[in-house]
């Protein structure tokens, strides 16, 4: 019986978690008449707000492939100046709700998965505003290096009401 009962702690322990990484900031909704095969490729990061795993790290960039079980292959890169070396990860995202929701979830460790989700996006796929499942991260990607100041500044608005802090964000070196 005991037994019994730290299994089912660890499985509503792991529930609450995974739970809580696979939500989303209130204002943010996902975009609709979403195409993975377009958003396949490429990004380059524009800006991004600060967090632990891409502190350092310029010419960052996110590369999308699909696997043959229909989830995402994901490969995240940036160089470390100070260490002059490159820095890799590799995940896996799957859909949260249907496939043309730009609503995903990533994971880079295992069973555990954060929230992706493209609230905005370039109707040519050129660029894209992706939050994660709260206020401490927010992504501007590109096909290109940069954007016109015209787009990042379209973003930045849409960005800050949503309730993000557009002042605390980072513009990586491409």
């Amino acid at each position: 019986m005991l037994a019994y009962i730290k299994w089912f702690c660890s499985i509503s322990l792991l529930s609450m978690i995974s739970g809580c990484t696979t939500g989303k900031p209130n204002n943010v909704e996902p975009i609709t008449n979403f195409d993975v095969n377009r958003y396949l490729g490429q990004w380059y990061e524009i800006a991004r707000l600060d967090h632990s795993f891409e502190r350092g790290l310029a010419q960052v960039t996110a590369t999308y492939s699909l696997n043959t079980d229909e989830t995402i292959n994901v490969i995240n890169r940036g160089f470390d100046s100070a260490n002059q070396q490159w820095q890799q990860a590799q995940g896996k995202a799957k859909f949260v709700e249907q496939p043309n929701i730009g609503y995903l979830k990533v994971s880079f460790f295992g069973p555990f998965y954060g929230s992706y989700i493209i609230f905005a996006l370039e109707n040519d796929y050129s660029a894209a505003l992706v939050s994660s499942y709260n206020y401490d991260y927010l992504w501007i990607l590109a096909r290109k290096k940069n954007i016109s100041p015209k787009l990042l500044t379209h973003y930045l608005t849409l960005a800050k009401q949503a309730g993000f802090d557009t002042d605390k964000f980072i513009y990586p070196q491409q």
